[in-house]
């Protein structure tokens, strides 16, 4: 059975409402075992805490686009603490085996740098400070989904930055030209893509880009079968679930019908496709607003965006990433960091500073509005886009990143890869991405339920 956590334990009741149920650390610690990033040298010491100019001296690691900007504008406002910036390769580029290992050595920043389905790999290390009493008190300013990517085991081990749910951006002006109704169902969508492709022989509605096992997560995750749940003092592994599967058909049989591609986004041959025409619709994170902008800028009023399509009518969004924060549960300047995080995470300039090179979605709800006044709008035709977002992300159910989920995004990649040329078919690739979910974990010495067992019985 999940420990019940101890009432010493617990938020304060005016930090929100009921919450999914909680497993406690030791829990977390024992399931999630051994599933640590590859071992790496830590980058550097944290060294003193304390500047030459007698500013209390705390130090983050962190790739995220702009953190320098933000880290000078609070020093700059900010004279009794001052930060100083590591920049690291990215989480999945080497970043989380960096500060992994940083804490395992002890010697890791005062601040780390995670995203939500990075934070129970984290949590593997034992080294983070639990934030649950410092951050009662700002719980009722976050979404959701925010809230709860930072709370794996119902206690706060993060404090969230941005969330990044998916949405529908497509060709407004061709799908008005050639009569054809925006999807609001996948059925819907089927359709739509039949459409599209009757409309000009060399167009597809979409690409389902093969090489992403995020994106495919994000997808399923509106499926309503989260991959993992805890399951007494085990994880149950469910990537087979009858949602995912669901989700993999469907795609499995565009596919098949050539009705999209399977290429990845990104290239400067998908970028050509979305300007000429050749591909209709992107179902992409809320931080393709920006990417969008600047990939393929003369589209300008060409494109909108709307909610994701839904199974049955009801509501529901998948993310794909997300940004959140942690803390050295040895930091000697915790308080100082804190600080820190909670400006970069609430206060209205960070927006106002992430708006001149992005388009900030925060996780901070209060946030938003000032995200709605600085955005630059103009690009997109139709609904508001923080409207489109906002709504999205209200939608997103809950969801249980497991302590694997970094390198099970690999594992979908290569077992998805042999789909394009017929080799496989998503859904039996599907089947084969459980059972290597199972014995990776398994292999760990981790105590795992496979679900696909459950399902036979």
């Amino acid at each position: 059975m999940v420990l019940p956590r101890n009432h010493a334990d617990a938020e304060p009741d005016s930090a929100r409402g009921p919450r999914p149920p909680s497993w406690s650390r030791r829990t977390v610690l024992r399931t999630s075992a051994g599933l640590g990033a590859a071992a790496l040298t830590a980058g550097a010491l944290t060294g003193c805490s304390a500047s030459s100019s007698g500013a209390t001296r705390v130090t983050v690691w962190s790739w995220l686009t702009g953190m320098d900007k933000y880290v000078a504008a609070f020093n700059r406002t900010h004279r009794d603490i001052q930060v100083e910036l590591s920049v690291i390769a990215g989480g999945l580029s080497g970043g989380y085996a960096q500060q992994t290992n940083a804490l395992r050595a002890h010697n890791a920043p005062d601040i780390l740098h995670v995203e939500y389905q990075g934070l129970p790999q984290i949590l593997t290390s034992g080294g983070l400070r639990d934030l649950t009493a410092d951050m009662a008190d700002l719980a009722d300013g976050y979404s959701d989904a925010a809230w709860r990517g930072v709370r794996p085991d119902g206690r706060t081990w993060a404090v969230p930055m941005d969330i990044a749910p998916m949405v529908f951006y497509y060709r407004k002006d061709l799908f008005d030209r050639h009569g054809i109704d925006v999807p609001r169902t996948w059925d819907e969508f089927r359709l739509a893509a039949r459409a599209v492709r009757k409309a000009q022989a060399n167009a597809r509605i979409t690409t389902f880009p093969l090489n992403d096992g995020s994106f495919f997560a994000g997808m399923s995750w509106q499926g309503g079968d989260p991959w993992w749940r805890v399951d007494g003092d085990s994880w149950e592994v469910n990537v087979n679930g009858e949602g995912t599967r669901r989700t993999a058909g469907f795609w499995q049989e565009l596919i098949s019908a050539d009705l999209v591609k399977a290429d990845p986004t990104g290239s400067q041959e998908w970028i050509s496709a979305m300007h000429t025409g050749r591909l209709w619709g992107l179902l992409g994170a809320s931080w393709s607003v920006g990417s969008l902008n600047k990939s393929i800028p003369d589209d300008k009023q060409r494109w909108a965006v709307t909610t994701m399509p839904t199974w049955d009518g009801t509501p529901a969004n998948g993310m794909q990433g997300g940004t959140a924060f942690a803390v050295s549960e040895e930091s000697e300047v915790a308080d100082a960091a804190l600080t820190f995080l909670r400006w970069l995470s609430t206060d209205p300039e960070v927006v106002r500073i992430g708006a001149t090179f992005t388009s900030p979605f925060p996780g901070y709800e209060p946030s938003r509005k000032v995200a709605r006044e600085v955005y630059k709008g103009g690009y997109f035709l139709g609904e508001p886009v923080y409207d489109v977002l906002d709504r999205a992300a209200a939608r997103v159910p809950e969801w249980t990143w497991g302590p694997n989920a970094l390198g099970l995004f690999s594992t979908v990649a290569n077992s998805f890869g042999p789909v394009s040329s017929g080799g496989t078919t998503l859904p039996r690739a599907l089947r084969h991405v459980q059972t290597q979910a199972v014995s990776t974990m398994r292999a760990r010495g981790l105590s795992v339920v496979n679900a696909s067992d459950r399902s036979r019985a």
